[in-house]
């Protein structure tokens, strides 16, 4: 892959995958846990939170301050992260 071309949405994926992996353990550490449903062509993320995140009122701070920040410092075309259900 050139450095003019975009990365696939499977790249994109893989990528975002990997850094999932690594947050993954301290939302579980809290009883929660985290699924990766999709990373599309425009850089938008969508997580699933599951166990003890959902209903928890850090939810908002989580998505938006450890993961969407992460995602974004780490992988280059992340352009926003949402939580589906």
């Amino acid at each position: 892959m050139s450095k003019k071309e975009s990365p696939t949405e499977k790249e994109l994926f893989t990528k975002v995958s990997d850094i999932v992996a690594l947050i993954r353990p301290s939302i579980q550490a809290d009883g929660g846990d985290v699924e990766l449903v999709s990373v599309d062509q425009s850089g938008v993320v969508s997580i699933r939170f599951l166990g003890a995140c959902i209903g928890c009122p850090s939810l908002d701070m989580t998505l938006q301050s450890t993961i969407e920040t992460t995602l974004k410092n780490r992988v280059a075309g992340i352009t926003s992260v949402r939580a589906v259900e």
